[in-house]
């Protein structure tokens, strides 16, 4: 992955235009692991603070591509705030600590090497379909959670 300037993504003409007021998760729609966690943001996001899209949706295939990643494979989840991209370990610590006390004490996770934690993250994904399964569809939000996903 290629280190992006903020957003890039706006001066990409294969990215169309979207909504990028909020943070955004950009995960893998039809893993039920990575489904789990924007379920977990869901329900422990009290300020609506998150927006969510899913891998498999032309933008988020888009994305994936802007930031040179396998837009077969999803081995990362995308957070982008404030225009930046942010993946693998340290993603995912931004989106817990988006949400407050007490998933803001991830944070402390940053004492470990991130090459560490990264390595760590990566095994996860290669094997979460064999830890978790897989979906024939792509996440389907809820009624009420349907405005918080793009695309």
């Amino acid at each position: 992955m290629v280190e992006h300037a903020a957003y890039s993504y706006r001066n990409d003409s294969a990215v169309p235009g979207f909504d990028d007021s909020h943070p955004i998760i950009v995960f893998d729609g039809e893993c039920i692991f990575c489904s789990g966690w924007v379920n977990f943001v869901l329900r422990h996001d009290r300020t609506r603070r998150f927006r969510f899209l899913t891998a498999q949706s032309p933008l988020g295939a888009a994305l994936y591509r802007h930031y040179g990643l396998d837009t077969r494979d999803y081995e990362t989840n995308i957070l982008i705030e404030d225009g930046r991209a942010f993946f693998k370990s340290e993603g995912s610590i931004r989106m817990a600590a988006g949400l407050g006390y007490p998933w803001r004490l991830a944070t402390l996770l940053r004492i470990l090497p991130r090459r560490f934690r990264d390595a760590l993250y990566e095994l996860v994904a290669r094997n979460r379909y064999r830890i978790a399964g897989r979906r024939d569809r792509c996440f389907v939000p809820t009624a009420d959670h349907r405005s918080r996903f793009l695309g």
